[in-house]
């Protein structure tokens, strides 16, 4: 099973001005099963902004492409129906008691009006079989509405373990936008919370971006007994890389003793895209 990881795409103000046929094109060129996005597909959750990374997404040649939101993707009151319309059209799961959440802005009161969805976090599953393998990609908003640091809010967690619990798999991996490790100026405040939620579950992968910035990180709780990894992805196309290139991830062989992680950087050359490849491995 080989997997491609995108992140931080930016269309809008903030996306860069590299070639985006050549960036397909490269993209294109690794066999991926299945396409992970983890968030900011926009800049400010504009429609034409969503538009554009649709007409990105569907030019990637790949079956499966499950996407989250990032917190440039939940600027306005609107964001919730243009991601549903534009990027990931699923059911999202809603909260087992909605008066124990804590989320800020998790539900818009009844007298707003013009939008089609009231409720504004946006927690999937989806299930995916490769060869055989089935595979249960655990998609959580770590986002709070207008807000860049994130959040995650324990009774939804509840409400995801409980509906993880109906399902069965072979492997599980999560999908968030922000980084559960390490911090940035805009950190998951109540990360303590995710990484619980990541040994409940026996997580041993964890996909994310927002920082514009690589790292892969294991971490080890020795008490618990409990390994995972993290893989914190660059920004695909963003013109904001101060401390780091855009760049995209592929791994080949997921999961097994083979897997190799093939970390792909972009640098813009006038009219053309120069690629730099390294492969790490991972035993």
């Amino acid at each position: 099973m080989n997997l491609l990881h995108i992140s931080d795409m930016h269309f809008g103000p903030r996306h860069w001005l590299g070639n985006s046929k050549l960036l397909l094109k490269k993209l294109n060129s690794y066999a991926a099963d299945i396409v992970i996005n983890t968030g900011d597909n926009t800049t400010d959750s504009l429609e034409n902004e969503f538009k554009a990374a649709r007409k990105f997404l569907n030019s990637i040649d790949c079956q499966y492409i499950v996407s989250i939101p990032g917190n440039h993707d939940k600027r306005n009151m609107h964001s919730q129906d243009f991601f549903r319309q534009y990027i990931e059209d699923t059911e999202v799961i809603r909260p087992l008691d909605l008066s124990s959440c804590r989320k800020n802005k998790l539900l818009f009161d009844e007298h707003t009006t013009g939008i089609k969805e009231h409720f504004t976090d946006f927690n999937f599953l989806r299930k995916i079989t490769i060869d055989g393998t089935s595979i249960l990609i655990v998609c959580l908003d770590s986002n709070e509405l207008y807000k860049d640091n994130g959040y995650v809010d324990r009774e939804m967690l509840r409400s995801v373990s409980h509906e993880i619990a109906k399902v069965s798999y072979d492997k599980i991996i999560l999908l968030n936008h922000h980084s559960i490790l390490d911090t940035d100026s805009d950190p998951l405040f109540n990360s303590s919370k995710l990484i619980e939620f990541v040994r409940k579950h026996k997580i041993g992968h964890v996909f994310c971006g927002h920082t514009h910035q690589l790292s892969i990180m294991k971490s080890t709780d020795l008490y618990h007994k409990h390994t995972f990894t993290q893989y914190k992805n660059g920004s695909l196309s963003s013109a904001n890389t101060p401390n780091d290139t855009n760049m995209f991830m592929y791994y080949e062989n997921f999961g097994t003793d083979a897997m190799k992680i093939h970390i792909v950087r972009a640098f813009i050359e006038g009219d053309r895209l120069r690629f730099e490849e390294e492969i790490i491995t991972t035993n």
